[in-house]
């Protein structure tokens, strides 16, 4: 370990422990393009040890009433909370989002979800049917064992625990990963869990790469459901290795959304709310709204009233509160959005604002990854530009002429994650929503969440949903008992 590095361990059987091979991937701070951190880059040897200890746990784990899980998820949550400026503030140097996003979105979300799981732990039901007068048919949901729950680095506590909180309170033990290039948070939550009096094996968290330890998870005959969010190349390859294993899967992928703006919207909502699904985390969230459609009685204000709006967010280091737009995640991302703008020019797009790295103004950050928000006018539905994930702070605006060319654009890629729309018009909302390929539709609004209902997407987005008791029944397998009662 060199300099003033943090060296993180894996968490395995209640204990933090260096990775078996003692070896470590570096990490950087996205703000200063430096190394400020080292985490665990794991083997084979570390998942054995991780899943043995979370197979001796099970039966206990299992079998404890769920009251007494929830009991533990509940002190785990105030463990959040009592810690979260410290989890912010590792979020913003892990990641590089604006810290106030952090405060006020990813930490109190992390412990909300553990919250609402462990209510969900002492509510979960199943059916009871009165067959006949002597014959009652019920379904038994029993937890499956241990699970592998792998988390992407957009908000990386927030989905960490949107993955782990379901799958412990339905009674599983778990193989954590998070992403090694935001490994931060989730060492600091392993140390609540133990601190909060999680028994030793319930969760154990794997640092290291995706090819490595990652797919080491998913192929691990022991560990029976895999819980994955990230692209979907790699979860087409996951979906791959633990199809041929009969594990069950739940995948939440990429998005294209569409952001739907029709004449008789309130144009000030919509605007906010467009800029902000737009460039929400520098444009790093699977559910941010990259195409922009406006019906073309309003396009041309509507296009120039945005750009104003864009041109006015404030670039800067994450660690300011007044930071709106902070650095994107690594090198090579920053490399990778740059160059799809480059791609966005030879397609004939035409540059409203932003397109080049950004200049912070905060000496610490010369050397850190930002590039300005960027929107794109003048390209058609099928180039490229429209058709790809981009993930980055780049989005691309086009008007529509009546509903139906709104709804052909908007469904005219493969992805089917998220959209929204604005309008006053209830019955022409309703009609939209319905016609939308998407597994979740915003009227009105962007990235409001009730926990309670489902999440994931339809065509290249993924299977299967999280969310609610939707993710409660994804932990557990069904059983049927019918039983003559003559």
């Amino acid at each position: 370990m060199s300099g003033d590095r943090v060296r993180i361990a894996n968490f395995i059987d209640g204990k933090m422990r260096p990775p078996g091979m003692g070896r470590y991937l570096e990490v950087y701070e996205p703000a200063t393009g430096q190394v400020y951190a080292e985490a665990p880059d794991s083997t084979d040897a570390d998942l054995e040890l991780a899943v043995e200890s979370a197979r001796n746990a099970f039966p206990d784990w299992s079998h404890a009433p769920a009251e007494h899980r929830a009991a533990i998820l509940r002190k785990v949550a105030d463990g959040i909370l009592r810690r979260a400026p410290a989890l912010a503030r590792a979020e913003t140097v892990d990641n590089g989002k604006p810290i106030a996003l952090s405060e006020d979105l990813d930490i109190p979300r992390a412990a909300a979800n553990l919250q609402f799981f462990a209510a969900a732990a002492s509510q979960f039901a199943s059916e009871a049917h009165l067959t006949d007068p002597t014959t009652i048919n019920y379904t038994l949901r029993q937890p499956i064992g241990v699970v592998g729950c792998i988390s992407p680095w957009n908000l990386p506590l927030y989905l960490f625990t949107w993955k782990v909180a379901p799958a412990l309170a339905a009674g599983n033990c778990v193989i954590g990963k998070p992403s090694e290039v935001t490994p931060m948070t989730a060492s600091m939550f392993a140390e609540i869990c133990a601190d909060a009096g999680l028994p030793p094996g319930v969760l154990n968290v794997l640092h290291g790469s995706g090819p490595g330890i990652g797919q080491a998870i998913v192929e691990h005959p022991e560990i029976r459901a895999i819980s994955f969010t990230g692209g979907t190349r790699t979860g087409a390859r996951l979906a791959g290795s633990a199809a041929p294993l009969f594990k069950k899967l739940s995948l939440e992928l990429g998005g294209k959304n569409p952001s739907l703006v029709f004449e008789d919207c309130d144009r000030r909502r919509a605007l906010d709310g467009v800029m902000r699904a737009a460039y929400a985390n520098q444009g790093q969230i699977c559910l941010c709204g990259s195409r922009i459609l406006v019906q073309r009685s309003i396009y041309e204000e509507f296009r120039d009233e945005l750009v104003s709006r864009i041109e006015g967010l404030r670039v800067g280091d994450p660690l300011d509160r007044e930071t709106q737009q902070g650095a994107v995640v690594s090198a090579a991302h920053f490399e990778s959005i740059l160059d799809r703008i480059r791609v966005a020019r030879e397609e004939g797009g035409k540059i409203l604002c932003g397109g080049r790295p950004a200049v912070p103004g905060s000496p610490r950050c010369k050397a850190g990854w930002f590039i300005e928000p960027t929107l794109i006018e003048g390209l058609g539905p099928h180039c490229s530009t429209n058709q790809e994930e981009i993930f980055g702070p780049v989005a691309t605006i086009a008007p529509f002429e009546d509903e139906d060319e709104a709804v052909t654009l908007a469904n005219c890629t493969r992805y089917g994650l998220a959209s929204a729309l604005w309008s006053r018009d209830v019955d022409q909302c309703h009609r939209v929503a319905g016609k939308l390929q998407s597994g979740l539709v915003w009227i009105n609004c962007w990235m409001v969440r009730d926990l309670r209902t489902p999440m994931g997407g339809v065509k290249d987005s993924g299977v299967g949903r999280e969310g609610g008791m939707e993710a409660m029944r994804f932990f557990t397998e069904a059983k049927n008992v019918c039983i003559n009662t003559g």
